[in-house]
């Protein structure tokens, strides 16, 4: 049974920490890894270095798009794509735990059934949306 008074708050806190999350992670690949750095981790890992600028913007303008809730339903199905893509690449092959060196598959596993769940479940209260703001 859903709680239709308190399920679009719920959605919210989900989509605000999904979103603030992806734009911890782009901070940490451009403040700290730097771009540049980032993009040299991903070649080491046999990505194109140019696949990392796009993930940085990826987090940034989908980060800020799940926290205001715009098109939030596609942009966390899209994010659960690049995080799938993180696994063929790079995680899946270092096992579960995401403490393995360069992390296992546990973490992004996690996000995608978050993000997925998000998609299904809606955009909950405070979503803005093109020429209107849902209050729940």
């Amino acid at each position: 049974m859903i709680d239709t008074r308190l399920a679009p708050y719920g959605l919210f806190g989900l989509r605000a920490v999904a979103g603030a999350l992806f734009l911890a992670h782009a901070a940490l690949k451009i403040f700290v890894f730097t771009p540049a750095g980032t993009a040299m981790f991903f070649q080491s890992v046999g990505v194109p270095g140019f696949v990392a600028y796009l993930t940085i913007a990826a987090e940034v303008l989908g980060g800020l798009a799940l926290v205001l809730g715009v098109y939030a339903r596609p942009v966390a199905l899209g994010m659960s794509v690049i995080l799938f893509g993180s696994i063929i690449t790079v995680h899946g092959r270092n096992g579960f735990f995401f403490d393995a060196p360069k992390g296992g598959w546990e973490y992004p596993a996690f996000w995608i059934a978050t993000l997925l769940a998000l998609a299904l479940a809606g955009d909950g209260a405070f979503a803005l949306k093109p020429g209107k703001i849902n209050k729940a």
